[in-house]
């Protein structure tokens, strides 16, 4: 297995506890993740402990490897544009958000963990609060989230600390200076994110962190500095 790519979907696997049906899940290529993860997840899986689900997953990285994706990993839909809030009453959007907790409250992880993956922005943004730490991850996993929903889930102060350490870690998010500010600006970033990210943070946004109170001290203190020559 390449060693040098990692995935946080894959480190959970390796973190062992993962319940069986959603090893046989990803096994079978059914969750549509991207080729690279997918393809190190089923390396890993190959030596699961359960014969079937290693074998299962065999079959899946043949197929991967001959350049049959589209048999390892079913089509995922373009996600419509959602309704704009703004034509919502705000009964419909009670009534809305309320049926999709229901929804999601009647599923089994395995379920959870498929709807992270191919769901809704809105069931997005229920999922990444999971308690089960591979439905949270499997969000930022999906191959249907956008820039705009990481920048949000950024600024969540309700997310697990882990998730916020996951998004700054992400190389790929941090070319966003949108989803950046979004972190270092939210009291629940672990503070060595923050700090890496100071440095990215233009002046404006310095100056913001200098007087918020529910940044923590060395942060504010490590903001002032950088400010320091610019005075």
């Amino acid at each position: 297995m390449d060693t040098l790519f990692r995935t946080p979907f894959l480190d959970i696997f390796k973190q062992g506890g993962v319940d069986r049906d959603i090893r046989m899940m990803v096994a079978e290529g059914a969750l549509g993740l991207r080729a690279e993860e997918l393809r190190l997840t089923l390396e890993y899986l190959l030596t699961d402990p359960d014969p079937e689900i290693a074998h299962t997953a065999e079959a899946t990285l043949l197929a991967v490897r001959a350049g049959d994706a589209a048999a390892a990993q079913p089509y995922v839909p373009p996600e419509p544009d959602p309704e704009p809030e703004e034509n919502l009453t705000p009964e419909e959007k009670e009534k809305k958000k309320q049926s999709t907790l229901q929804k999601i409250a009647a599923l089994n992880p395995a379920q959870r963990l498929a709807l992270a993956m191919k769901g809704t922005r809105e069931e997005r943004a229920v999922l990444i609060r999971d308690p089960n730490k591979i439905v949270a991850v499997a969000v930022l996993s999906s191959p249907k989230i956008t820039e705009t929903e990481v920048t949000s889930i950024a600024k969540m102060a309700s997310i697990s600390e882990e998730i916020l350490r996951i998004i700054g870690n992400t190389r790929a998010w941090m070319k966003s200076y949108t989803v950046t500010s979004a972190l270092v600006k939210n009291p629940k970033t672990p503070i060595a994110v923050s700090m890496n990210l100071l440095q990215r943070l233009n002046e404006k946004d310095l100056k913001m962190l200098t007087s918020d109170r529910n940044i923590p001290d060395v942060v504010r203190t490590a903001a002032r500095k950088k400010l320091s020559p610019v005075k």
